[in-house]
């Protein structure tokens, strides 16, 4: 170690041994050839709620893509001293943002699954490399989400006040608006994937958009 560097310095300095590839044909720093993109339709809304669900849908697909081929030793790997993030913790951290919608907007009972008073980042130290905790996040990360689309296709006005409390404001009820929580839920899943693609690319080296 080099004399007054911090001792987690020169483990997070080591390169990772995975080569960069894509399984893109035509642009080399796609993850996929825009062809075979889930993400990609003929479909293009034009109005405020479409374009919302729109790009919620593609960032929950950009989630999925991210981990997808990955074994559970994978999954759970940590990015770098000191930090506990890996993608089966984003996993279980956007299943809780998922239950955050109804809890907040509809004032559903969905107490959080992983977080608690004790262990406020349990669900990302509680991501471990068993198959069976993997297994398990990606079943309740796809229930909230069915059950969070579920909500919203049963709310047409996007003025909709919080029945719940909000963490934006000290009184549950009046100050938040569902659009501006759909706003929220994007920019968590479009900074959280921004991590994935780091993630991904030091475990095994793939790149992509």
């Amino acid at each position: 170690m080099v004399s007054g560097e911090h001792p987690g310095e020169a483990v997070m300095a080591e390169a990772s041994d995975a080569t960069r590839w894509t399984r893109a044909t035509v642009y080399p720093d796609m993850w996929v050839d825009p062809d075979d993109d889930p993400r990609e339709t003929d479909d293009r809304p034009v109005d405020e709620r479409g374009i919302l669900l729109d790009y919620l849908r593609s960032y929950r697909l950009t989630l999925e893509m991210k981990c997808a081929g990955l074994d559970a030793e994978q999954m759970a790997r940590r990015s770098a001293p000191p930090s506990t993030m890996s993608l089966l913790g984003l996993v279980r951290h956007l299943t809780e943002e998922e239950r955050h919608v109804r809890r907040v907007m509809a004032g559903e009972d969905a107490p959080k699954l992983y977080r608690t008073a004790e262990d406020r980042d349990g669900d990302f130290n509680g991501a471990v490399a068993d198959p069976a905790v993997v297994d398990a996040a990606w079943r309740q990360w796809r229930i909230e989400v069915e059950r969070t689309d579920r909500y919203l296709a049963g709310v047409a006005d996007l003025a909709t006040r919080n029945a719940g409390h909000s963490d934006f404001g000290p009184e549950p009820g009046g100050q938040l608006q569902l659009r501006d929580l759909l706003v929220a839920q994007i920019a968590e899943y479009a900074r959280h994937c921004g991590h994935a693609d780091l993630l991904r690319e030091r475990i095994d080296g793939r790149v992509g958009q």
